[in-house]
């Protein structure tokens, strides 16, 4: 039925070529030419916002990367030969801005962007500021050691730059309580986060030290180390992203910080976080809780040193009467070997043993010359009696003077004297032994002395 339908068909309505040989045909090559003249012609250059991926850089210097979003994706390429900035940041993961030409890449059919243009977004972008703003500074020497200016010892007000509501406030109170319950704080409070928060914290800066200027005018605390009301000033917050401290990374801030005539603490974030403002302080604290121990520091070791200078000073006076002691005892013992009575003790001490060492020798003296005096006279009468015997006497003569050169007499004429008890004639040679009333008598070299001790 259809062939007979069909046959009827082509003779009634003289159909002469067939379906085939009717329509049009174009090669894979035609089709992708066609595609990618209309793709450039109706789309050509544009701006597309997007997340990179599958990033792949050549030897050659091209990079191939895919550009994608929540719902779709699109295949890029950056040849070598396009001066685009900041094209050793891109990465994996990376949000950027792309301008470039949509095309039809034909050997593998299908269609890519051909980047002329990169803008970073969000953290990258941002990143490049920071480093930008970073290295200005510090060619203007807002970052210089030899303006830093160290932290007094003992601050007793302190000036605190950051959020009423945040966390940070609440550290800092907290340690401030537990280590220096007295330290004032005088709050300027700003938003550390947000539109409009770094103006915020410079003129907290600035308000802070209009305020010190004048309270200075109106009741100057005169302090031993400075004159000024405001010790320091600490700007914080607790952490976050990059874009939630990005507050503490403009100029305006840097600024102000560098400007204050009050030494300034930065502790924004936490341990990792560095900020613009961190570089210009003149110290840098890694949480806020840190910068108030750093803060409170000189005050919390002075509370541990009071508590134990007690006991310090006890052990400090106990050694020094100690040594008090031991100088006293040497200084006795010094003064009582010099002491006058003893060396009269001594001379007395001497001159007994001189004078029994002369009686000693005047015995030895006399018995030898009598032995002497016996064999001469015995030679004497054996040779020559008579002149033997005139020698023996000069001999004599000699021998009586050298014994009185030798007496106690020769000693008493000196000016020295013997004193002796009167009842038995004992030498006294220890005056501690006499007792009052006593009687005694003193030998002089021409007579002697009867009297009567006192004391």
């Amino acid at each position: 039925m259809d062939l007979m339908s069909k046959s009827k068909s082509q003779w009634d309505f003289g159909e002469l070529f067939s379906a085939e040989e009717t329509r049009k045909v174009l090669s894979v090559s035609e089709l992708t030419g066609q595609i990618r003249a209309l793709l450039e012609k109706q789309i050509g250059s544009v701006w597309v916002g997007g997340e990179i991926t599958n990033l792949r850089a050549q030897s050659s210097g091209h990079i191939y990367f895919t550009l994608k979003d929540a719902a779709a994706q699109l295949n890029c390429v950056l040849f070598s030969r396009e001066k685009v900035p900041h094209r050793e940041l891109l990465a994996d993961g990376q949000k950027v801005l792309l301008q470039g030409d949509v095309t039809v890449y034909e050997a593998r059919g299908q269609y890519q962007m051909i980047v002329r243009a990169v803008e970073l977004q969000g953290v990258g972008a941002l990143q490049i500021q920071f480093e930008k703003l970073k290295q200005k500074l510090a060619a203007e020497g807002l970052f210089a050691p030899e303006r830093k200016r160290p932290l007094p010892r003992y601050p007793q007000r302190i000036g605190l730059v950051t959020s009423p509501t945040g966390a940070a406030i609440r550290d800092v109170l907290h340690v401030v309580q537990r280590r220096n319950p007295g330290l004032e704080i005088i709050l300027a409070p700003c938003r550390v986060q947000g539109d409009g928060a770094a103006a915020e914290i410079a003129e907290a800066i600035k308000s802070l030290n209009r305020y010190n200027v004048e309270s200075l005018h109106r009741v100057p605390i005169q302090r031993s180390d400075d004159s000024t009301n405001l010790d320091l000033i600490l700007i914080t917050r607790g952490g976050g992203s990059l874009e939630d401290l990005w507050a503490f990374n403009e100029e305006t801030v840097a600024r102000a910080i560098f400007e204050s005539a009050i030494p300034v603490v930065s502790a924004v974030g936490h341990e990792i976080d560095f900020t613009i403002a961190d570089f210009v302080a003149d110290v840098r604290a890694a949480t806020p809780s840190a910068a108030a121990e750093i803060i409170t520091e000189g005050m919390f070791a002075s509370r541990e040193f009071v508590a134990e200078a007690m006991d310090v000073m006890r052990q400090r006076v106990r050694r020094r009467l100690a040594h008090a002691a031991e100088d006293f005892d040497s200084l006795t013992g010094r003064l009582s070997r010099l002491h006058p009575r003893r060396r009269l003790d001594e001379s007395f001490q001497r001159l007994d043993d001189l004078q029994s060492g002369l009686l000693r020798g005047l015995k030895s003296g006399a018995r030898g010359r009598a032995v002497s005096l016996e064999n001469l006279s015995g030679r004497f009468l054996r040779v020559r009696p008579a002149q033997s015997l005139k020698r023996r006497r000069e001999m004599l003569r000699q021998l009586e003077h050298q014994l009185n050169l030798l007496g106690p007499e020769q000693v008493l004429s000196r000016g020295y004297s013997i004193t002796m008890d009167a009842a038995s004639g004992k030498v006294l040679r220890d005056a501690g032994k006499i007792q009052a009333g006593q009687k005694i008598k003193t030998r002089l070299k021409q007579g002697e002395i009867v009297s009567r001790a006192e004391n």
